[in-house]
């Protein structure tokens, strides 16, 4: 059986992460936060809210990844990153669901997947997954004529906007119509903007509340118009996700994988 570690396994992701693991009687061998917290030692489901399991949380460090096979990331990118090169350090596979990533920290990822195995997706759910392949279906029929905008929402505590989710919808519908994300993307309107060009993907954000995560394409034709949407209800529903990848990637060579892999969905263009 895969034996699986969880980094800051104090975070709300953290936690959820635990509970889905004892759940679905995961074998979880490690559960890190940050060296000298004061957490070190507690039971890490007595923390997560979902009774003990035996398994006292460390600091993180090479001791303690030597402990798992797959560790688990769902941190922030500067702590990510630190704990990345301790899993190519010790040959550990990992799975990443960090967003908010430069482009220079995503390509340490890539750098880092010449030596392990690497799962990195901005969005862990199995439906999400299914969404960018719907995306990009509705593209080809419609994106040539049809208004697109992307549409998220998620909780005040979330620090980048829009989210990974939103722009891996955007990029997947841009690739599809043979645009360039980064020339065609609009962030935000005000004032007198004057007509929408076709061409553009908007993207608009909402941050309130505990919103878990909704993500929307709309594709608005004159006359008609389609909305794909997701809507999150449970951070388990990652949690889920991401313990599936780390199961799946037992025994797999060094490489970056996407979740399309691990579901067995194909490939998107």
């Amino acid at each position: 059986m895969t034996s699986i570690g969880i980094f800051g396994a104090n975070g709300r992701m953290g936690r959820a992460l635990v509970t889905v693991a004892k759940e679905q009687q995961i074998q979880l061998t490690a559960a890190t936060v940050r060296s000298g917290s004061e957490l070190v030692g507690l039971d890490a489901g007595e923390l997560a809210g979902c009774g003990k399991i035996g398994l006292a949380l460390s600091a993180t460090a090479a001791a303690a990844v030597q402990q798992a096979e797959v560790w688990v990331d769902f941190t922030m990118p500067e702590p990510m990153l630190a704990q990345l090169a301790l899993c190519v350090a010790e040959r550990k596979a990992m799975v990443i669901g960090v967003t908010g990533l430069t482009d220079a920290q995503y390509q340490l990822i890539q750098q880092a997947s010449t030596q392990i195995p690497i799962v990195w997706a901005p969005n862990m759910s199995v439906g999400v997954n299914l969404l960018l392949h719907l995306a990009q279906t509705a593209a080809r029929v419609m994106g040539n004529t049809a208004d697109i905008e992307i549409i998220e929402a998620h909780h005040r505590f979330k620090k980048d906007s829009p989210s990974g989710t939103a722009m891996a919808i955007g990029a997947s519908i841009a690739r599809s119509l043979g645009r360039n994300l980064n020339e065609v993307a609009v962030y935000g309107r005000e004032g007198m903007i004057g007509e929408r060009p076709q061409q553009t993907i908007g993207f608009a954000t909402v941050r309130g509340g505990d919103i878990i995560g909704d993500h929307t394409a709309l594709f608005a034709d004159l006359g008609e118009r389609l909305e794909i949407t997701h809507k999150a209800s449970s951070r388990n529903t990652f949690a889920q996700g991401a313990l599936r990848a780390a199961l799946w990637l037992q025994n797999k060579q060094p490489g970056l994988y996407t979740m399309q892999q691990v579901l067995g969905l194909p490939k998107l263009d």
